[in-house]
């Protein structure tokens, strides 16, 4: 009877699996589905790798993040390290990643995009949301320690953001290579030490003062927009630390062309 039972059993299930009118064929996934399950794994890497650093994420914690099981990981990558480089994905090299700064949008075709791409790096958004950062402000000290794989996969998003830079500071038909790595690298840095500042009225006069210099240094303007000068909100804790113990008052930027 119970030889019986089981071989109905398999027999329910194999028709289950069956397309209909294709005897004997098992249902695939449908197209696209192993790109999508490495998709969430990479977002749920990057949220969490951002938040906590690379040392502290489990792949326990990774997958959970991606309504996954821990036992699917290796079926899209070696170990945890190659994760790890495909994380330090930006929107510089990854036509797919998409950012979540609620109204910065960067149009990498447009004329103007070097200016687009500085203020979107030093914006109050980028700085707000730490989970959606871009992994080489959120994750450089990690890189530093890593393999030759991650510092190879943060040169290559430094490089193409150069590169985007670059292509908006043509002078007497050259390109200014050096001041576009400059710019770069002060809007990086200047993302990263601000976010390190307990006090953030100082935090956001950082940023506006990094912005302004980046702006005058690609010969897009010296001044920031109206909407640019901010004043912290008292009720807005900075996104790293919790207490403020200065005043909140209206930042002012000078005019560096003065």
């Amino acid at each position: 009877m119970f030889k019986n039972i089981f071989c109905w059993a398999g027999k329910l299930l194999r028709d289950i699996l069956k397309f209909p009118g294709n005897e004997g064929e098992i249902m695939p996934y449908p197209a696209g589905h192993r790109t999508a399950v490495k998709k969430k794994i990479v977002d749920s890497a990057r949220k969490l790798f951002n938040r906590h650093g690379f040392e502290n994420v489990s792949l326990n914690q990774i997958m959970a993040g991606a309504g996954l099981t821990h036992g699917g990981f290796y079926s899209y990558f070696k170990s945890k390290s190659d994760l790890y480089a495909e994380v330090l994905a930006c929107f510089f090299t990854d036509p797919e990643w998409k950012n979540c700064w609620e109204g910065v949008h960067v149009d990498l075709s447009s004329t103007d995009v070097g200016a687009q791409v500085v203020r979107a790096y030093l914006s109050r958004q980028h700085f707000e949301d730490v989970e959606n950062s871009c992994p080489m402000v959120a994750l450089p000290t990690d890189v530093g320690r890593s393999g030759m794989s991650a510092k190879r996969a943060f040169e290559t998003v430094f490089k193409a953001m150069v590169s985007v830079l670059e292509r908006s500071m043509v002078q007497n038909g050259r390109r200014r290579r050096s001041t576009a790595q400059a710019i770069a690298a002060l809007s990086i840095g200047g993302m990263i030490v601000a976010r390190t500042i307990a006090d953030r009225t100082l935090a956001d006069e950082l940023r506006n003062a990094c912005m302004a210099v980046a702006l005058q240094l690609g010969g897009w303007t010296g001044r920031l927009k109206p909407e640019e000068v901010v004043t912290a909100p008292r009720d807005f804790p900075h996104p790293i630390a919790r207490k403020h113990k200065r005043p909140r008052s209206p930042l002012a930027v000078q005019d560096l062309g003065r």
